[in-house]
């Protein structure tokens, strides 16, 4: 927290040192530019009693500042080690009306593109051969971190249920945080309605954030949206086992290896968090599909979520079992895609 107030009091005095305005208009931009830094906190503390309306802006405008803060930090970084290296002169970083506009308008750019690909969300075919005996070929949609709440709203599900009915699929799984952070906006919204409008049964696991808007009220919101949810357990459908764990933030779940399937059917495991991939292949799983990284949400986030995680995003394998790590379909906090993607993934299965 210590380094994030640096950051933010240096990027403060940055803007304050290139802004070319006097200084009651230096003291204005940098006062919004805190407060909007500031407003996540009444959210976050009092976003159950506030109004939906106000709730729903201050969250957006926290959030999204994060990624305005990010981009002006990075942008204000490399002009100072350019003006240390004498690559940019001392007056594009003063009193500089080209130095503000080529800033402001920089992030305004990332920002804009970062929005209109937020909002294009990628088709992923996995197309999948298995010696397993199936009853038929398959076709299996699976989406994870939906993150419905404050920001994601019912007019938006809407348009990626239509996404999935559009696949004629089998079957629809999410691999958790369908919920974002809070229960209210998702049961006052009744965005239940909204997934029991998907043409096909529909199974999840939970995620972590199911458990940050409140464990009960996850499992109602489910139950009522006509979601199967699967908490280290199994169910057997359309020829094939579904299997949920439950997330790694219950440090008491059950292991894998005591989950594992005892028999020959093809086994696709929703585990939310993408950790020791190495448990589903010693336990037999034919498909692992995880979520959870956001593969970052912006650059260089994908940086630090491919160091972190065995495989951050993509198609992966070990030995006898796949795996997909979904970027998310939708978004924690600002909807700004940088360097990532938000995606759907459609599996053909057969033999």
């Amino acid at each position: 927290m210590v380094i994030l107030l640096g950051c933010i009091v240096w990027t403060s005095w940055r803007f304050w040192r290139i802004l070319p305005f006097p200084h009651w208009g230096k003291w204005l931009f940098v006062t919004l530019y805190i407060l909007a830094f500031l407003v996540i906190f009444p959210h976050f503390m009092l976003g159950n009693k506030m109004p939906m309306s106000l709730a729903t802006a201050t969250y957006e405008i926290g959030t999204s500042w994060m990624i305005f803060f990010l981009y002006a930090l990075l942008i204000f970084v490399v002009l100072s080690l350019g003006r240390l290296f004498h690559l940019v002169p001392a007056g594009f970083l003063k009193d500089s009306w080209v130095g503000t506009l080529t800033v402001l308008g920089a992030i305004t750019m990332i920002l804009v593109y970062g929005n209109i690909h937020y909002h294009h969300k990628y088709r992923e075919c996995i197309d999948l051969k298995t010696e397993k005996p199936l009853e038929r070929p398959l076709t299996i949609v699976l989406a994870s971190d939906l993150h419905a709440g404050y920001h994601n709203r019912k007019a938006e599900l809407s348009r990626w249920v239509k996404l999935f009915n559009d696949e004629n699929p089998d079957l629809v799984l999410f691999g958790g945080d369908i919920i974002d952070g809070a229960i209210r906006p998702v049961k006052e919204g009744h965005y239940s309605e909204v997934f029991r409008g998907i043409d096909a049964p529909v199974y999840s696991c939970l995620g972590n954030h199911e458990y940050i808007s409140g464990e009960q009220g996850s499992e109602e919101f489910y139950h009522d949206a006509g979601i199967t949810l699967l908490r280290d357990s199994s169910t057997e459908v359309s020829g094939i086992r579904i299997m949920g764990r439950d997330d790694r933030t219950n440090r008491s779940r059950a292991s894998l290896r005591s989950l594992a399937p005892k028999d020959s059917l093809f086994t696709i495991l929703l585990d939310h968090q993408p950790y020791h991939l190495e448990e589903a292949e010693e336990a037999g799983i034919d498909f692992q599909f995880s979520g959870h990284t956001h593969h970052g949400q912006v650059w260089p986030g994908n940086w630090v979520t491919d160091a972190m995680y065995e495989k951050a995003f993509g198609a992966h394998r070990r030995g006898g079992t796949h795996y997909y790590v979904s970027s998310g379909l939708g978004i924690w906090g600002g909807k700004f895609r940088v360097g990532t993607r938000s995606e759907y993934i459609v599996l053909k299965l057969h033999n």
